[in-house]
């Protein structure tokens, strides 16, 4: 009978080396595809969230709004409560957190996705209470949609130039609305002249 024999130090470093070569393209790779992965499982929960405000705001016959604190890298529904005396907006739901690298903006995208807006921007203040009138809240940007689930600005007007954009290391993603009121999901990579996709 033969003796049994194990592996070389050569075949064993071959193997560590091949190893190693794999390991450096595949970290890259999967760092950059998670970090794409939070990207866009953001912007799509802001687009869900936009289409729930929508529904909301016609079951309650008030209006409700997604409220984005731009700072803060937050977002959530609210509902404006009118059956109070001294009637506010209401959380409907949790605080919501954008991921690790991903923030609202547009980064240096100009231009906004076709027949949405005129220059690109997100969508208005938020008021503190049903008008602009008493006050807004800096560094915000609410979707705002009346009893009838139309988009309005903060003082009930009819707009249809609402948008929240949300950004990472390559992309930008918007959620648009129409007067119709049509939500739109867009992107688009970073570039001074966008090229968006509607997805």
């Amino acid at each position: 009978m033969r003796g049994e024999r194990g592996y070389s130090l050569i075949e064993m470093m071959m193997a560590l080396g091949i190893i190693g070569v794999v390991g450096a393209m595949v970290i890259p790779i999967t760092d950059m595809s998670l970090r794409g992965g939070r990207l866009r499982g953001d912007a799509a929960i802001i687009r869900n969230l936009v289409g729930v405000a929508k529904m909301r705001a016609s079951a309650n016959f008030t209006r409700a709004r997604v409220y984005a604190d731009l700072g803060a890298r937050t977002y959530v529904l609210q509902i404006w409560n009118k059956t109070s005396p001294t009637c506010c907006w209401v959380n409907d739901g949790g605080l919501n957190q954008l991921s690790t690298g991903v923030n609202f903006g547009f980064a240096e995208v100009q231009a906004p996705p076709l027949n949405t807006q005129v220059n690109i921007g997100q969508s208005p203040l938020c008021t503190t209470g049903l008008n602009i009138a008493d006050g807004t809240t800096a560094n915000t940007a609410c979707v705002t949609f009346n009893s009838r689930g139309l988009p309005v600005d903060g003082n009930g007007v009819l707009f249809p130039g609402h948008a929240l954009y949300v950004t990472g290391d390559d992309a930008v993603f918007a959620t648009t609305i129409t007067m119709t009121p049509l939500i739109r999901f867009w992107s688009t990579p970073h570039m001074a002249n966008p090229n968006w996709t509607l997805r």
